[in-house]
């Protein structure tokens, strides 16, 4: 029933369950998209009142927690949280939705956001863990038919439907589908690099990022362009090649109807229509919708002394 653990008030979208009403209708935004704050500085909308102001630290520069240990600063609590198992070494991760144990964190990571490190020796598939080419799929989503194999899987699968994207970054107000994705975002702001070249030392966010690098002291280029001929490390970087060829913008702008080949090309033109201009300079203040603008802005400060 709906008054079941003390959770009476329901969402008619998804059905999830909240103690009080304010919790609805704060919950509510996911669906509607209703971002009622707003950044005095850039314009940026958020969701919630204290998204705003961890937001503002982007602008002023605010770190009020600081590492004990080494002393470096962070704009937030999890930032923190994450440096620290640099210093503590800490390998036990427990994960709060299924309660499975993890050595290492990115083993946790690995579970909800999709990553496949494990090559299985007889067909050459990837799987998220080492086991997972032994187990069979039997729960069936009743929307589109696909089959998963655990309730926890094809609950979180069922978000693509409902579009529900629970787990929200507090600094710069981006919503995610899965915890795993939120975690793996927040490097964007934390700084963490967990993955290193063993090569040259070079350090990375994701392990995507390190895989495409490790093509560089390689020279590895095995995705080549039946048209023109011209060669890829990674087979998406070839597919998105292959759209100059074909003529395809597959990503639409839902203001204007502009059509663009690649999806961060529509997310900086999207930009013009909302006025987010998330590139400041330090100096002056003044805001940028992409990042080469601020860097030819830049210049004009070259020189000047403070």
């Amino acid at each position: 029933s709906g008054t079941r653990r003390g959770r009476p008030f329901a969402c008619k979208m998804c059905g999830k369950m909240f103690r009080c009403n304010n919790s609805l209708s704060k919950h509510y935004r996911i669906h509607t998209g209703e971002k009622p704050f707003s950044c005095k500085t850039c314009g940026k909308m958020f969701a919630r009142s204290g998204s705003v102001v961890k937001h503002m630290r982007i602008h002023t520069g605010e770190k009020p927690y600081s590492c004990k240990v080494c002393g470096k600063s962070f704009r937030q609590t999890n930032g923190l949280t994450v440096h620290m198992i640099t210093h503590t070494g800490e390998k036990r991760h427990h994960c709060e939705i299924c309660g499975k144990m993890f050595a290492r964190s990115n083993g946790l990571l690995r579970m909800y956001t999709g990553e496949k490190s494990y090559d299985c020796n007889t067909c050459g598939k990837c799987f998220t863990d080492s086991s997972c080419n032994t187990g069979k799929k039997s729960v069936t989503c009743n929307v589109c038919g696909k089959l998963f194999k655990n309730k926890y899987k094809i609950h979180e699968h069922h978000r693509i439907h409902t579009g529900e994207k629970p787990y929200l970054c507090e600094t710069c107000g981006k919503s995610f589908t899965q915890g795993g994705s939120l975690l793996v975002h927040m490097r964007t702001h934390s700084g963490e690099k967990p993955y290193t070249c063993n090569t040259c030392g070079e350090r990375f966010c994701y392990l995507l990022a390190l895989k495409k690098h490790k093509a560089v002291h390689t020279g590895e280029n095995p995705f080549f362009c039946t048209t023109c001929g011209k060669t890829f490390t990674q087979r998406g970087s070839l597919l998105v090649h292959m759209r100059i060829h074909s003529g395809e913008k597959p990503y639409s702008c839902k203001t204007c109807g502009k059509s663009f080949t690649k999806k961060c090309t529509l997310l900086v033109h999207v930009r013009i229509h909302t006025g987010e201009k998330p590139y400041t300079c330090k100096v002056c203040g003044k805001s940028f919708t992409q990042r080469g603008g601020l860097v030819v802005h830049m210049k004009t400060h070259a020189g000047k002394k403070f």
